[in-house]
């Protein structure tokens, strides 16, 4: 089969490469589209540590079923799913308590840190646990379905605060994840939705998809912008959506005495944090990574236009194409595009 193989820091090759078998447990996939994650640039050029070569990257993805393994039950060949890009193992203590994302075990698809070698979806056939698939809708389009990962961090991080029809909620970055927190905001019925960028294009956007409010993070004072339109009182959530330590302490900012943050980006391994903020007006902080069950959700959200994933696929491309979009998007104009998605 053909893939694209990482073979060097910032090296790609459209190469021959092994047909994977399936296990007893396993399907094999035929995949039909697999998006580029912001994970997988900065894995491709070496700087996490986390995509060391020689591998196959790729973990948002859509395709059939061409096989299954002996051992597998629920699954046949011509099936449409898509999959968890975590391998939880099922037994461990957060596995067993639905906590999925929290396995003790896991492995990420299209991930080699120095533990272990997982070969991803950029290539023609895949082989995965049956356990970490879902079906797919009718409906619903491979291209669309490659988009059910990055759509389901984001309910994961909503779907960490409770939203009341009341609240006020401030999202602090607008790109492809802020986006889809927007959206999921406004499915979950806040009152309120700010977005904060430096973009004006991501807030027209932000506007466009569900935000009531835009604020441009380098024109106006935004905490007293959000105090403006919370009456003093600053807002009940703020979702971090970027990871470094102005944006983190600007979500925190904002927030009303007794707020919750939710920190969903993690560009930074490590930020300034505003302890005094957060101790003097008794703020709760949620940690989000990943999902843990929610690709059912997401796929009937996407398949009903509830969440619109088709404004950030800027490119659908073949995957032999798949180095030189890894070579643009690494430029500096690259952040210009949102999501480019590789077809096999």
């Amino acid at each position: 089969m053909k893939a694209l193989l990482l073979t060097a820091p910032s090296k790609l090759e459209f190469v021959d490469f092994p047909a994977p078998v399936p296990a007893d447990e396993e399907v094999l996939l035929r995949i039909r589209a697999c998006g580029i994650c912001g994970s997988d640039i900065h894995g491709w050029d070496g700087s996490t540590g986390r995509r060391r070569p020689p591998l196959v990257m790729g973990h948002e993805a859509s395709g059939e079923i061409i096989a299954v393994g002996p051992k597998v039950q629920r699954w046949r060949a011509g099936d449409r799913v898509t999959f968890d890009s975590t391998i939880y193992c099922g037994n461990c203590g957060p596995c067993r308590a639905g906590q999925v994302n929290l396995c003790e075990n896991r492995r990420v698809v299209g991930v080699s840190p120095v533990e272990y070698r997982q070969h991803g979806a950029f290539a023609e056939q895949l082989a995965l646990p049956a356990r970490i698939l879902y079906q797919l809708p009718d409906a619903l389009s491979f291209t669309h379905a490659a988009m059910v990962e990055p759509v389901s961090i984001a309910v994961h991080a909503v779907q960490r605060v409770k939203i009341a029809p009341t609240d006020t909620a401030v999202v602090v970055g607008a790109g492809m994840i802020g986006l889809f927190v927007i959206q999921v905001l406004r499915w979950a019925g806040a009152k309120q939705i700010i977005a904060v960028d430096l973009a004006e294009n991501r807030l027209a956007l932000a506007k466009e998809l569900g935000a009531t409010h835009t604020l441009k993070s380098d024109a106006c004072d935004v905490v007293a912008e959000v105090g403006k339109l919370t009456e003093g009182r600053g807002a009940d959530v703020a979702m971090e959506v970027v990871g470094i330590s102005p944006t983190l302490n600007l979500a925190i900012a904002t927030l009303r005495r007794g707020g919750h943050a939710v920190l969903v980006g993690n560009l930074a391994p490590k930020t300034d944090f505003p302890l005094q903020a957060v101790v003097t007006k008794e703020l709760t902080l949620h940690g989000t990574c990943g999902s843990s069950g929610e690709y059912p959700l997401c796929l009937d959200l996407i398949a009903r236009g509830i969440v619109r994933v088709e404004p950030m696929i800027s490119a659908v491309a073949p995957l032999a194409e798949g180095a030189e979009w890894f070579d643009r998007l690494s430029q500096k104009d690259g952040s210009k595009f949102m999501k480019v998605i590789l077809t096999p």
